[in-house]
């Protein structure tokens, strides 16, 4: 284990011995729910895994030093302390500076990976943003993937997002895409994209058994592992298609470009749908974790 990361007594504790262990990102909490429910969220989030037998780790960066595995201050301070979202690359000038960042899809998994810990929950992956053949905007979550030996539970990515290039960009760095009892790409919102997928599994366990292939061939991506929300939570596809599309025409009137096109329509669909799209998204990330608990379970028994 990396000697810059500190690892909580739990954390470490169940990684000595083998047992479940899911990592979870704070840029969630900090970025992507509003206060105060972020905080109840964050607690939720490791009680469903605690029920289920599974050691949560929530990731951040706090006073300069990357922390795999909270105590409840520390989910108090990334609910409730203003701070800066931290993707793969701003974690040495943190660490430099003594400086604290919720952690990004990215970062969480880079970190979680050199902490040994093989399962990652989140709610949406990060992907090619619409008009990215002039703005070049993509996330560092696929090329990080790329690198990086984690499964990682996502509702696929956001409907904003062109789901189509983010497929062909996780094709092209070799990272494994199944979908959890489905061939359809979910779309975070909702169940369904329009693009298909070439391998589904059926359980946590045939997720394991995918995991310990690739490790036998040596591969080192990550696996995305596209978990569609309930059809009974989805948002309702007719709302959803009526929201997006009036928040593409404000942003477009507007004139928001390039990287503030995403915060931009994120912050309108909640608005415009009232909150219900913060409900799904809730939902949603609830249904990530617990199935990643039962890979992170199913993983630990093969041990």
């Amino acid at each position: 284990m990396n000697s810059a990361l500190h690892l909580s007594d739990e954390v470490a504790a169940a990684l000595s011995v083998g047992r479940p262990v899911v990592a979870l990102e704070s840029t969630i909490i900090s970025h992507g729910l509003p206060r105060p429910r972020n905080h109840a969220a964050a607690i939720e989030f490791e009680s469903i895994l605690r029920d289920a037998g599974v050691t949560p780790a929530t990731i951040a960066v706090l006073d300069g030093v990357p922390r795999i595995g909270l105590d409840a201050d520390g989910v108090r301070r990334i609910a409730e302390e203003d701070l800066a979202k931290a993707s793969v690359r701003d974690l040495p000038i943190l660490a430099a500076r003594g400086a604290s960042g919720a952690t990004t899809v990215a970062a969480t998994a880079h970190l979680a990976a050199k902490a040994g810990i093989r399962v990652f929950a989140t709610g949406g992956l990060g992907g090619v943003h619409r008009g990215a053949s002039e703005t070049f905007d993509e996330s560092a979550d696929l090329s990080t993937l790329a690198v990086t030996p984690i499964t990682v539970v996502s509702a696929g990515v956001k409907s904003v997002l062109d789901i189509a290039a983010t497929l062909e960009r996780l094709e092209t760095y070799s990272v494994p895409v199944v979908g959890l009892g489905t061939t359809v790409f979910p779309s975070f919102w909702l169940r369904e994209s329009a693009y298909t997928l070439d391998w589904a599994v059926d359980s946590p366990e045939q997720v394991a058994d995918v995991m310990a292939a690739h490790d036998a061939l040596g591969h080192t991506q990550g696996i995305v592992v596209a978990n569609p929300i309930p059809a009974d939570q989805a948002w309702d596809r007719e709302e959803h298609d009526r929201v997006l599309a009036t928040a593409f025409a404000e942003a477009a009137a507007q004139g928001i470009r390039g990287k503030a096109v995403t915060p931009f329509l994120l912050g309108r669909i909640v608005e415009l749908s009232e909150g219900r799209s913060l409900e799904v998204n809730l939902d949603l990330a609830r249904n990530n974790v617990r199935v990643a608990g039962r890979i992170a379970t199913a993983w630990s028994a093969r041990s």
